[in-house]
């Protein structure tokens, strides 16, 4: 019985989640007459399933997956992050963009760059790529499919990846700590690492907001990160810690979009 009602428990907690996209540990054990200590167990335990995001005193819905940017609307912190992070691509440079929202946020802005080459593990990032007016080059790194992160991984994808060379990698981030550099739910982080690798600049992009969520895989250590484009809304705190490790950090305005 007693494994029944924490199934049930935990359902519920995922509908109520989708429902009103955040629950606090507080508010979840008064709700179902239980202790906080047994509230964070089940999102502790949710998280490893895949089911939602912890964060500080509670949890939120995973992200979008990056399949379905098609039919997304970007936020205006993604486009503005977007912005800003185009401005450091000059025509011709040979970069990398890696799967997920807020990297692809990037492709409408490269119409105006000439002479890209650019390798991606995304097949959406590809087939955007291809549909612009100044077509790059475009190389694919093949590899095994993730349907987690709807994007190609495996040793095939990085020994594809190891036989260039880059001016640049874009890299997105799930989560974002303070102390350890880009976090991810995927257990499949070497590919990110060779993009650094083979990269003379890491350029990665995300939201401030990711440095609220708690996410057990480190993917890159800032020290292998040249520059984090993120918003305004990150606390200078944060900007400084993150400064102090040899990141250069710029914070896009999303008031001044377009600008």
């Amino acid at each position: 019985m007693q494994k029944r009602n924490t199934q049930q428990r935990r359902r519920a907690i995922i509908e109520r989640l989708n429902i009103h996209r955040e629950v606090m540990v507080d508010e979840l054990a008064q709700l179902f007459s239980t202790s906080e200590v047994t509230i964070r167990k089940d999102l502790t335990e949710l998280e490893n399933n895949g089911l939602l995001l912890r964060k500080f005193g509670g949890a939120v819905p995973l992200p979008q997956d990056a399949s379905e940017l098609s039919s997304e609307k970007l936020s205006a912190r993604k486009i503005a992050i977007a912005e800003a992070a185009q401005k450091l691509i000059k025509d011709h440079n040979r970069i990398i963009i890696d799967s997920g929202s807020t990297t692809a946020a990037l492709i409408p802005l490269l119409k105006s760059k000439l002479g890209l080459v650019v390798m991606t593990n995304s097949l959406h990032v590809a087939n955007t790529l291809l549909e612009g007016e100044n077509e790059p080059k475009v190389i694919m790194t093949g590899g095994t499919w993730d349907p987690q992160s709807h994007a190609f991984q495996g040793k095939m994808a990085e020994q594809v990846l190891r036989a260039y060379n880059f001016d640049q990698a874009f890299i997105g981030a799930a989560g974002l700590d303070l102390n350890t550099g880009t976090t991810t739910f995927n257990e499949l982080t070497q590919l990110t690492q060779v993009m650094a690798e083979v990269s003379s600049e890491v350029v990665v992009m995300a939201e401030s907001e990711k440095l609220q969520r708690k996410i057990p895989n480190v993917e890159l250590p800032w020290q292998a990160i040249s520059i984090l484009v993120t918003d305004e809304f990150i606390a200078p705190s944060d900007k400084q810690h993150i400064e102090q490790q040899g990141v250069k950090v710029i914070c896009a305005q999303t008031n001044r979009i377009g600008a």
